[in-house]
């Protein structure tokens, strides 16, 4: 890492402490912001956000929301919770219009509060305009305190408002010029969808860090919705066909006079976030134009290659590591079982506010199917280890489910750095890998061998051989300049 970095990260480890500290030591995973979701020119609208949203359920457990446009007035309703819990029939029907935009969160900038609940919406010299975010804003700390010194009055403590200030601000006449006013101003990873009353606009950030699908829907009158979401699952669920990705800077403005594609700014190098297919995302997504599944069954062929280890049986850890465990067993033959079974009803502990479910949440998570595992050679496969506690816990339970020896293979390079684009890490302190030696780490996770795929690897499961992809939680190089707080972390590549 750059000096500049090591020292920032330092002298700024207190804050990241306090930012994080709102999750447990059982969560062992990294998370991200947001999922987002757009629709025009579809005559139930708010019901379908309310479908992609629910497809996209995994990007974001804490709030939810939905705001739609009749063409005279944005209708909004937002809560926290879950997708299904909040959009009831009755509420759906108090959204109507053809157009629409959603939102599920899980906070990385701003505090756990209604208040920070997307898509956020103001009313201004522009009408009535909604906005929801996924991603990051590395220099709005910087951007909040001017627009503040300068008489703006903020009512959340999320980044994504400063967005709706700029464009409320800026001089230009329509709001596509406003918005293009603001997206100039701003740094970092955002993939943004935007309501008005009579047009739908999204945009992506010249790095494209993260994604942003588009796709079309055929409507029984004929004519054709278009439709925008974090993943393509979203699209698989109310029938939409994935047509590409809004391009790195791209701006597309869908209203009456059609569909109008611009770049608001040239595209700089590419740093689509590899994370999202390492674990984020879902299986059965196309993202980044690659599909999931693929890319993480590769994953397990790979670190089955690297890591080669006599065993019985190849155990995922549900449900993230299924896929790379099937690529480990197919190049291994060595069987795949699932050994472990999820709950899937209980919910993700990280979001579980209770410290006394949090210390049971592995096992009220996961269970052991003792007869596959009982004096077994047991290969683990998980997507990643970020503090190892979880890690440990697991390993122990299939111990205690009569496991003879447990080989743990985690599916991506060592995590030794936080992510400043939209993934909730830990500071670097918690990170076990930027503290430990991946021998000291096998130790405190009580494995017998610990493999972990190469940064080289990971490359080639991403087919990224002209490095479009960004590795800064693996490598410690960020390909911007982050701003906490007043400390700067210098933009150092990511590759």
């Amino acid at each position: 890492m750059h000096p500049l970095a090591v020292d920032a990260l330092e002298t700024h480890e207190a804050h990241q402490n306090a930012l994080h500290n709102q999750g447990s030591d059982e969560c062992d995973k990294l998370h991200e912001e947001c999922g987002v979701f757009a629709i025009y020119g579809y005559p139930e609208a708010s019901n379908l956000a309310y479908l992609g949203l629910y497809a996209l359920q995994h990007r974001g457990q804490e709030s939810a929301g939905i705001a739609s446009s009749d063409g005279r007035k944005i209708h909004s309703f937002r809560r926290m919770g879950h997708v299904a819990e909040i959009f009831t029939p009755d509420v759906l029907n108090e959204l109507p219009g053809a157009l629409a935009i959603g939102h599920t969160r899980y906070s990385t900038a701003g505090d756990t509060s209604i208040r920070n609940a997307q898509p956020l919406s103001v009313a201004c010299s522009k009408g009535q305009v909604a906005v929801a975010h996924n991603g990051n804003l590395t220099n709005a700390i910087e951007l909040r305190r001017d627009l503040e010194e300068d008489g703006s009055i903020f009512q959340s403590t999320s980044d994504t408002e400063v967005i709706l200030h700029l464009v409320a601000r800026s001089r230009e006449r329509t709001l596509a010029g406003a918005l293009r006013d603001a997206l100039l101003q701003i740094e970092g990873a955002f993939s943004l969808v935007f309501l008005a009353q009579d047009r739908i606009i999204v945009a992506r950030d010249p790095h494209g860090f993260r994604p942003l699908a588009m796709g079309e829907l055929q409507v029984v009158d004929g004519t054709v919705a278009t439709v925008f979401a974090s993943e393509t699952c979203a699209f698989d669920l109310i029938g939409a066909t994935y047509i590409g990705d809004v391009g790195a800077g791209e701006m597309v403005i869908v209203g009456p006079e059609g569909v109008t594609r611009e770049r608001y700014t040239p595209p700089e190098s590419p740093a689509q976030c590899a994370f999202e297919h390492v674990y984020f995302s879902r299986p059965d997504s196309i993202v980044f134009g690659k599909p999931v599944a693929q890319t993480r069954e590769l994953m397990g062929r790979l670190v089955a290659r690297e890591h080669p280890i006599e065993a019985d049986v190849v155990v995922p850890v549900p449900d993230s590591g299924v896929i790379a465990a099937l690529g480990y067993s197919a190049e291994s033959g060595i069987p795949y079982r699932q050994g472990l079974i999820r709950n899937h009803y209980v919910g993700r502990t990280f979001i579980e506010p209770s410290q006394a479910i949090r210390d049971f949440g592995v096992k009220l998570k996961l269970n052991p199917v003792r007869h596959l595992l009982e004096g077994k050679r047991v290969i683990l496969v998980d997507d990643s280890v970020v503090r190892g506690t979880t890690s440990r816990k697991i390993v122990r339970m299939v111990r205690s489910a009569g496991a003879r020896e447990v080989h743990l293979r985690i599916s991506c390079p060592p995590t030794i750095s936080p992510c400043y684009y939209g993934v909730d890490t830990p500071s670097e302190r918690e990170l076990i890998a930027a503290q430990r030696s991946i021998e000291e780490i096998r130790e405190f996770v009580e494995a017998d061998t610990l493999g972990y795929l190469s940064l080289e690897s990971l490359h080639q499961a991403l087919n990224d051989h002209d490095r479009r992809f960004c590795y800064s939680c693996y490598t410690g190089k960020y390909p911007t300049l982050v701003q906490i707080d007043e400390i700067v972390l210098a933009k150092t590549g990511c590759c």
